[in-house]
């Protein structure tokens, strides 16, 4: 899975999604602190090259499901910034009309499945949609993410077995970003070596730089390609770090601030593109600049707007709840 090599349009590309990520997940943090964002928000800053160089390798039939740090995917689907700073600040402008808040938002046009609050819920759902991939045969996989702590609930294993069984067409991807909440993953799990989780059900796992968006979408698309030929499920074990604690109230005391300090100097996704870019020429640190600026023009115009959307009605409290045949 040697990463292949990218020009510099593809490069640029994969720069502005993830600093799109970065800064719109800034701007949800900074809201946040101003008590605008209520509940749990769990920010993505440091995983952004994960979701990007996965989306890189996806077609329009894929579909993609996840835990609650889910601001980044939705981005990378191509969800609309407006909608989802909306959503996080509970306004009607919002992907659930404001009612679902930062981990609970969806967008079947985007095929974008969720945001989900209980740990590992996803992974049993994300199998669910790939067996409908099967049934329907219509060429298309799910991505299925979920983090380190989450590789050690119960039905994570139920659904390889399944998803193992039927060969679904299931790409799953373990965001290790090395911390459980506030627990590493060496204290937590008996074998850290998470791809290698599948080894029971004959499923292949791989342990991906994270970190490196062009190794992921190499990783990705190998295991992509045998999902859609029919060979059944693949593990990803993508070896990342988020910068901030677990969620806007961890203050993160369990690690040094060293630690993230050296992981943000020699291996930031973001500048990792940046040098690559820079190897190539033709941009100047105007160029970056000006990329900079528009990126935080659009985040800007999201939290505006959010804040400019209402309250949804109290009489919504009672709907979709429930469908009536």
């Amino acid at each position: 899975m040697a990463p292949a090599p990218a020009g510099k349009d593809e490069l640029l590309g994969y720069y502005r999604d993830m600093l799109l990520i970065r800064r719109f997940e800034e701007k949800a943090g900074q809201l946040y602190g101003m008590g605008l964002i209520g509940g749990f928000c769990h920010l993505y800053i440091g995983q952004e090259a994960v979701v990007v160089g996965m989306q890189a390798a996806q077609t329009p039939a894929d579909d993609v499901i996840t835990g609650y740090r889910d601001h980044g995917h939705m981005l990378a689907c191509g969800m609309d910034p407006r909608g989802v700073m909306a959503e996080l600040t509970g306004r009607r402008g919002g992907y659930s009309k404001g009612k679902g808040g930062s981990m609970h938002m969806f967008s079947r046009e985007k095929k974008f499945f969720g945001g989900h609050g209980i740990v590992g819920a996803q992974v049993s759902l994300g199998t669910g949609l790939g067996f409908a991939h099967r049934y329907k045969e219509d060429g298309g996989a799910s991505i299925t993410y979920f983090g380190d702590g989450a590789s050690n609930q119960g039905q994570v294993y139920e659904s390889f077995n399944m998803a193992a069984l039927w060969k679904l067409p299931v790409v799953y991807v373990i965001e290790n970003n090395k911390y459980g909440m506030g627990t590493s993953v060496q204290r937590a799990s008996a074998n850290a070596d998470l791809h290698l989780r599948g080894q029971a059900y004959g499923i292949p796992g791989f342990q991906v730089d994270g970190m490196d968006v062009l190794a992921v979408r190499a990783a990705a698309s190998e295991a992509l390609e045998r999902a859609r030929s029919g060979g059944g499920p693949t593990i990803l074990e993508m070896m990342t770090y988020r910068y901030r604690g677990h969620s806007m109230s961890d203050p993160a005391k369990y690690r040094s601030k060293e630690e993230v300090a050296k992981m943000r100097e020699t291996h930031d996704p973001i500048d990792l593109v940046r040098k690559k870019i820079d190897a190539i020429g033709g941009l100047t640190e105007d160029d970056f600049k000006a990329i900079d600026k528009e990126i935080r023009g659009t985040v800007n115009d999201a939290a505006e707007f959010a804040q400019q959307s209402p309250e949804p009605d109290p009489s919504e409290l009672y709907t979709d709840v429930l469908i009536e045949a």
